[in-house]
């Protein structure tokens, strides 16, 4: 749960603290590339972080995570530029790729199946806790000492994880000898990176069907293809293909890759727009973009009761449909702006997403072994991450696009139309999380003498 709280406090202290980073060091429309860069390095390094946990153990895996988001927080905090803080935000990702799989995977290897939700819960709990004390530090530092330190706090935090992990868990692991993919991983990120670049730069440092842009895309998708190619011949590849071609697993992975959508989508845009549309303060708008992470603990932990009697399938499907209900409202609510309006919205659609994203990651450990749970688990975070590093910068495009401005208070009513545009397209990719959902097969928990034990098919 410490370990959870470095990932957590980090994501929601950051989206409050945007404004003030962008008065102080500049570039407005550049800002996305704080969360993408974090997510893509993330995403990139979840598969190989997996790996290795299925082979060396989760402990020295996680301790390593720790150790780069360290390191890259305090470099954040002595950033002297916008491209300086983005550089050191992909150090922080390539500790955050460690860190989030690590700790939900130890969860699903030492809790029942019957036991996950309760224990996820407790792990998404922290969130909850952290949507509100990240906030409150990122406006009290925003407004009365400076953004550096939403940074430099998470040292206390890595420090205290570190030791909690060495002192009190540990774990068996037969060691085994192991070849890492690095040619899969290089492919992989230079592709992801080059089909970012097009997205946020196209329209603003270059035209759309311009040379850069057009080349950007076409280079980007050829090394995708070609790190697929790469893949299915590789002896350990860093992203194994077969967790794609499960039905339950690719279903999982897909509502995966919406949920990281939405919860970019909101984390992003909810503080800038209150505060550019209302005046609130960043303790106030980050304090109303908490609503979401308030309805996702409460409703991750009560998440078991229903899939242990319902199923899995069933549980995502209100969960998803919940999700429609909560950003179309914000949609809506965006044209008439008030603060109570987008927190309800935000905590709805939270609470949504607390029925989607354990329900769906728990189905997806069950139906494996320990062996191939990191990987599986660490897929699913995976496809998450990029999720959110493709959405965070499909919207910033849509954003730029809309909206020509370097500040939101240059002319906020025309950003403001701009994000509604963009709350729209996050409320049109709930209903794809809807659709994904509903492809699962339907799953029920297998019972055994000592208890639940895993996924099967009805």
């Amino acid at each position: 749960m410490v370990t959870t709280g470095l990932v957590a406090i980090d994501a929601t202290i950051l989206a409050t603290a945007v404004p003030t980073i962008v008065a102080d060091l500049g570039g407005f429309t550049s800002f996305p590339w704080l969360f993408s860069v974090y997510l893509l390095t993330q995403a990139v390094s979840v598969p190989i972080y997996s790996k290795l946990a299925d082979t060396v153990g989760r402990k020295p895996v996680i301790l390593l995570g720790i150790g780069l988001f360290l390191v890259g927080s305090v470099l954040c905090g002595f950033a002297w530029s916008m491209p300086a803080l983005i550089a050191f935000r992909a150090v922080q990702g390539l500790g955050a790729g460690a860190v989030q799989p690590m700790a939900i995977t130890i969860a699903g290897d030492i809790y029942t199946v019957a036991e996950r939700a309760k224990a996820q819960g407790y792990i998404a709990s922290v969130w909850g806790v952290s949507s509100v004390v990240g906030p409150t530090l990122g406006g009290v530092f925003s407004e009365f000492l400076s953004w550096n330190w939403i940074f430099f706090v998470n040292i206390p935090l890595c420090l205290a994880a570190a030791w909690l992990l060495v002192r009190y868990f540990h774990e068996t692991v037969e060691r085994t000898r192991h070849r890492i993919d690095w040619a899969g991983g290089a492919l992989l990120t230079t592709g992801m990176s080059l089909l970012i670049l097009a997205l946020l730069e196209g329209g603003n440092a270059w035209e759309w069907l311009s040379v850069p842009s057009i080349g950007a895309i076409v280079v980007g998708t050829l090394l995708l293809v070609a790190f697929v190619l790469v893949e299915q011949r590789a002896e350990e590849p860093v992203l194994p293909l077969w967790v794609f071609s499960r039905r339950l697993l690719l279903a999982t992975a897909l509502v995966s890759v919406g949920v990281g959508v939405v919860l970019i989508g909101l984390t992003s845009y909810v503080p800038s727009f209150l505060e550019a549309l209302l005046g609130v303060s960043p303790l106030t708008s980050g304090l109303t973009l908490a609503a979401l992470t308030i309805g996702w603990p409460i409703s991750a932990s009560q998440s078991g009761r229903l899939y242990l009697r319902y199923g899995f399938r069933t549980t995502m499907l209100i969960g998803s449909s919940i999700v429609v209900l909560g950003t179309t409202g914000l949609a809506v609510a965006s044209m008439h702006p008030s603060v109570l309006a987008v927190g309800l919205s935000c905590f709805v659609a939270g609470a949504g997403l607390g029925l989607v994203a354990s329900p769906g990651l728990i189905a997806a450990q069950s139906s494996v072994g320990w062996g191939d749970r990191a990987v599986v688990t660490g897929a699913n975070l995976f496809a998450r991450s990029m999720g959110s590093a493709v959405g965070v910068a499909a919207l910033g495009a849509v954003v730029n696009a809309l909206f020509g401005g370097e500040s939101p208070a240059q002319d906020p009513a025309q950003f403001g139309d701009a994000v509604t545009v963009a709350f729209t397209a996050v409320a049109v990719v709930a209903l794809g999380i809807v659709a994904a959902s509903a492809v699962m097969p339907r799953t029920t928990v297998e019972h055994s003498p000592g208890g639940p034990t895993g996924a099967a098919a009805d």
